[in-house]
């Protein structure tokens, strides 16, 4: 008599048919985590240039205000808000300031929301308004009341002097900040966090 030893088939489990539904949630919610993570840094910081390149254009704008300024010999200035700024020219004959029309480069520019000034004229920071003074002629009598005087923050005389200041734009989200900066000596200089340009 032989006895055979019956050997029994090995059973298939459901473990080890695939991935359980923990480990499949556990992989998508790493999955979303890192997504969220590349959207929030594309999308909410948006171009981190942005401040800085706001900083170029405001001193381009500068740079070109003063060039027109002693070619035509006219006086201009700038005022600066809390989220944007607008060039004025003064008008010799009445000795008042008014906003520039039919120039779109000295149109009134806003900035991008979440984004904002801080200006410093002599080391004073500056209370900046919230909107823009008005500056609309006015037709009356002729007589002036010394309090409706209105001088903008930064002027930009025909003799090609400008007031020195520091302008400091910054952004409330990532707390970047670049510094524009006029000298005595009639240089802008540009600073950034990571260095100083010119």
């Amino acid at each position: 008599m032989s006895t055979r030893s019956r050997t029994a088939a090995p059973s298939k489990t459901a473990h080890s048919a695939g991935f359980t539904l923990v480990e499949i949630l556990v992989v998508l919610v790493i999955i979303g985590t890192i997504l969220s993570v590349a959207f929030l840094s594309f999308g909410l910081l948006g171009d981190d240039r942005s401040v800085e390149r706001e900083a170029r254009r405001i001193a381009a704008l500068i740079d070109l205000v003063t060039d027109e300024a002693m070619l035509q010999g006219r006086d201009f200035g700038l005022e600066v808000l809390d989220g944007g700024y607008r060039f004025v020219e003064l008008d010799p004959l009445v000795d008042q300031w008014f906003e520039v029309t039919g120039d779109d480069l000295m149109a009134a520019k806003t900035l991008e929301e979440g984004t904002e000034f801080e200006l410093f004229i002599e080391d004073h920071r500056v209370l900046l308004q919230a909107e823009a003074k008005e500056t609309e002629r006015k037709e009356e009598d002729g007589r002036r009341d010394l309090t409706d005087d209105y001088l903008p923050h930064i002027l930009i005389l025909s003799s090609g002097d400008v007031t020195p200041f520091e302008l400091r734009i910054q952004r409330d989200i990532d707390r970047s900040e670049v510094v524009l900066t006029m000298s005595l000596a009639g240089e802008l200089e540009i600073i950034t966090g990571d260095e100083d340009e010119i």
